[in-house]
């Protein structure tokens, strides 16, 4: 008979909707304090707990009356705190015991058991007995069975059971791997016979296998009825082709899509060439499959050649006195440019027509070529296309990809048309010095039908296949350089943006820069302002450019500082003077004025042009022993390796006239230095400054601080012209220069040149270097008498070497 054991105690875990069987590990998530607490109890003593499972899994605090009477003793192997406050613990099931008491202590259950023990050799019987083993075979088959129609289940786990040779471990085994309800499974757990154990989870397998098997069933059906839906589909997709082939466009009329491109293709005023070619495309498409690639690339040829602006155009504004309000409201200065530009809209304005030359705008950043594009968009009432020609290496970004490739588009041109949805548009080419050119074609050249007007009327893109009228759009270019083919450069009508003055700059400022950074920062009236003093203190110091995106950023840091002040509480206003500057602005970043404190031998300023505007250049010489050379520093260019070379040459032979003493070069090399070392440059520009710095060095004769100079010099010391004269002008008024020297030929440029830069600088034209040096030295030049006897005088006796030479014996 049963025998029952001592009664220890033990922490009580309750359960929900599991029953834990001896000798099966499983883990269990606990959240409630009382279950955490005896899993706490547990360890703390030999991790040894009781497990029932609960009558109602939806009671939270179980008592007495609320839990089975059989449960399992089990031991804690892992436990695990997680973030959320839950545990997760990891329990092996010990053996089966009785609920006999149950008390609360310390926060948790604690419960009273009896061992539940079969009686002493039943199993070993049990098992020895044919009819058990039967039992055991035929429960090992079931569960096979089970567990291939039950994909829950690991593969092994069949496996696994048939290697148990212990009826009750099989028993308990397979009775914790079927799904069935928890009572079942308590009754299982009740039982302690092993053989009734067997026929119980046997008789619970039968009834899941015909759930399993119904389940299977009722899966095939749906898959076969999916397949059978999907059949139809395709029939009817058949079916829906051979009906437009013939014609017959059902039902759905106007709704289909072969039905709608047909109407568009009737309606929209095509050209002739592109009428025959989407009539051709569609036949095409209407004995395709719909899903095949084919017909996809097809279609979308359709949507571009269809989606084209033809015959689509805006009101073009023929109102020259309103485009010229336009110009001036949106930009300050630059009247040379926007004349120009009245002058291209005048004539378009009376032929009706816009052959004629494309603008291109050339200057640095900064100075307002892409806005001045939109203005001339607004100006004339058409769509402001904008597109960045910066970086572009590819001809078929031009052109177009050919419709053989996998993945073709239409090119840049032919898709900001149809995004413009005007067949007369204004389109800027941005950055167009800044094409590449590589083994994927040459888009400036490609760009050349595309802006000439002969040509463009009939342009050939190669997704298309067809021509395209572009005469109708208004192109205007940007660059910084003219850094472009000749060809190119021929089809457009250059306009120069030299650079703003610095007054030019305060009027910007206060007309459009103060009050966009005001609106972008989110300031009130009256919290930020800008004094014109202020302002003019802010372009000296902290810029040094010829347009206006560093002084913008800069009074978009004035307004962040001040903002910053109004929210901290420090002050309800902020007024930026040339007093408080600083604060807001920081340290100084440029000089503003002279150059140099004092007049010095050997230095003078020279001006550069570079493709951001013009720049003042420092040209330094000294002398120091050798044999007559030129040493050459700062990064320079073979062209202005050449200038210096003329230079000195001129020099040696016009030095008695110049009080230097021919016998210096024996014994004296110069050294000439242009710094930034690490900022290259070249050009001939800077010839007239190097002799100046030269002559300076040999006579010790200083510069005058307050002068620069531009020139190319020969060999007989004439001044020649040179380019970029407005910009080096600019440059020389920015840094504080007084009196500029610039070659006589270049006399006539200055009729281009502002009056406020004409005004603010002394400019002299030149056209020999004797005149340079009479103008830009302290002192006057004393001419020498020098013979061959001097020369004589001046070698060294015999047998003593020259400087740098050797003795020999």
């Amino acid at each position: 008979m049963t025998q029952v054991s001592s009664t220890p105690s033990y922490p009580v875990l309750p359960l929900r909707d599991i029953v834990v069987f001896p000798a099966m590990i499983v883990p269990l998530f606990v959240g409630r304090d009382k279950s955490v607490a005896a899993l706490e109890a547990a360890m703390a003593a030999d991790k040894e707990i009781f497990l029932v499972a609960q009558l109602d899994p939806a009671e939270d605090d179980p008592d007495r009356d609320d839990l089975y009477e059989v449960g399992v003793t089990a031991v804690v192997l892992q436990l695990l705190k997680l973030p959320d406050g839950t545990v997760r613990v990891l329990v092996e099931g010990k053996r089966r015991a009785s609920l006999t008491g149950l008390v609360a202590v310390d926060g948790y259950l604690s419960a009273e058991v009896e061992m539940l023990e079969g009686e002493a050799g039943a199993e070993t019987l049990e098992a020895a007995s044919t009819e058990v083993s039967a039992l055991m075979r035929s429960v090992i088959d079931q569960f096979e069975n089970y567990a291939k129609l039950n994909r829950k289940l690991p593969a092994e786990t069949a496996v696994q059971l048939g290697e148990i040779e212990d009826p009750s471990k099989l028993a308990d085994a397979v009775a914790a791997n079927i799904q069935v309800k928890v009572s079942d499974k308590q009754a299982l757990l009740i039982e302690r016979d092993a053989a009734k154990r067997l026929e119980m989870v046997y008789a619970f397998m039968e009834g899941e296998l015909g759930v399993l098997q119904v389940e299977k069933k009722i899966k095939s059906r749906v898959k076969r009825q999916m397949e059978k839906t999907q059949r139809e589909y395709y029939l009817n997709e058949q079916l829906k082709a051979i009906q437009r082939e013939l014609g017959n466009e059902g039902d759905e009329g106007e709704g289909d899509e072969i039905a709608e491109l047909t109407q568009k293709i009737a309606t929209m005023k095509l050209s002739k060439e592109a009428r025959t070619k989407a009539t051709a495309e569609l036949k095409k498409l209407k004995t395709m499959a719909p899903m095949s690639a084919e017909a996809t690339v097809v279609r979308n040829y359709l949507d571009v050649l269809l989606g084209l602006p033809w015959g689509k155009k805006s009101k073009i504004r023929k109102d020259i006195s309103a485009a010229q309000a336009v110009l001036d409201e949106d930009h300050y200065a630059l009247e040379k440019v926007k004349d120009r530009i009245i002058e291209y809209l005048a004539v378009q304005a009376r032929t009706n027509k816009l052959k004629g030359p494309i603008l291109c705008l050339v200057g640095p950043p900064g100075v307002g070529k892409t806005s001045l594009g939109k203005s001339i968009a607004k100006a004339t009432g058409r769509e402001f296309i904008r597109q960045s020609l910066g970086g572009v290496r590819d001809e078929a970004e031009i052109r177009g990809h050919r419709r053989t490739y996998i993945g073709s588009l239409p090119g840049k041109i032919v898709t900001n048309l149809k995004k413009a949805g005007t067949s007369n548009p204004l389109f800027l080419l941005d950055e167009i010095d800044k094409l590449g050119q590589d083994f994927r074609g040459d888009p400036a050249s490609a760009l050349l039908e595309v802006l000439d007007p002969e040509q463009n009327g009939k342009f050939q893109d190669h997704y298309l296949e067809i021509d395209v009228d572009l005469s109708d759009i208004m192109f205007v270019t940007t660059a910084n350089t003219l850094n472009l083919p000749q060809a190119l450069l021929d089809r457009m009508e250059i306009i120069r943006l030299e650079g703003y003055t610095e007054d030019e700059k305060v009027e910007i400022a206060e007309r459009h820069l103060i009050a966009k950074q005001i609106e972008a920062h989110g300031l009130k009236d009256g919290e930020f302002a800008l004094t014109t003093e202020g302002l003019r203190a802010l372009i000296q110091y902290y810029t040094r450019e010829a347009g206006v995106r560093t002084l913008e950023r800069e009074i978009a840091k004035l307004a962040r500082k001040a903002l910053r002040q109004i929210l901290e509480g420090k002050t309800k206003s902020v007024t930026v003077t040339p007093d408080n500057l600083s604060e807001f602005a920081g340290v100084k970043k440029y000089r503003h004025g002279l150059g140099e404190e004092e007049n010095q031998i050997g230095a003078v300023t020279g001006l550069a042009w570079t493709e951001v505007g013009g720049e003042l250049l420092t040209i330094e010489s000294v002398t120091v022993p050798g044999r007559g050379q030129a040493k050459i520093t700062g990064k320079l260019g073979d062209v202005m390796k050449e200038s210096i070379e003329t230079a000195f040459s001129f020099i040696k032979a016009r030095s008695p006239s110049y009080g230097i003493k021919p016998s210096i070069f024996a014994r004296k090399d110069i050294h000439i230095h242009l710094p930034e070392g690490a900022v290259p440059k070249d050009g001939p520009s800077a010839g007239i400054g190097i002799v100046t710095a030269i002559v300076s060095t040999l006579t010790g004769v200083p510069v005058r601080r307050d002068i620069a100079m531009t020139g190319e010099v020969t060999l007989r010391g004439r001044v020649l012209p040179i380019g970029g004269l407005k910009e080096k002008l600019l440059a020389a008024l920015r840094g504080g220069i007084t009196t500029v020297l610039i070659p006589q030929e270049n006399e006539k440029d200055l009729a281009d040149i502002p009056a406020n830069i004409l005004n603010g600088l002394k400019i002299i034209p030149v056209a020999h270097v004797d005149e340079v040096l009479r103008l830009a030295l302290t002192g006057p030049l004393e001419a020498i008498d020098w013979t061959e006897a001097d020369d004589l005088a001046a070698q060294p006796p015999a047998g003593v070497p020259a400087i740098g030479g050797e003795l020999h014996h």
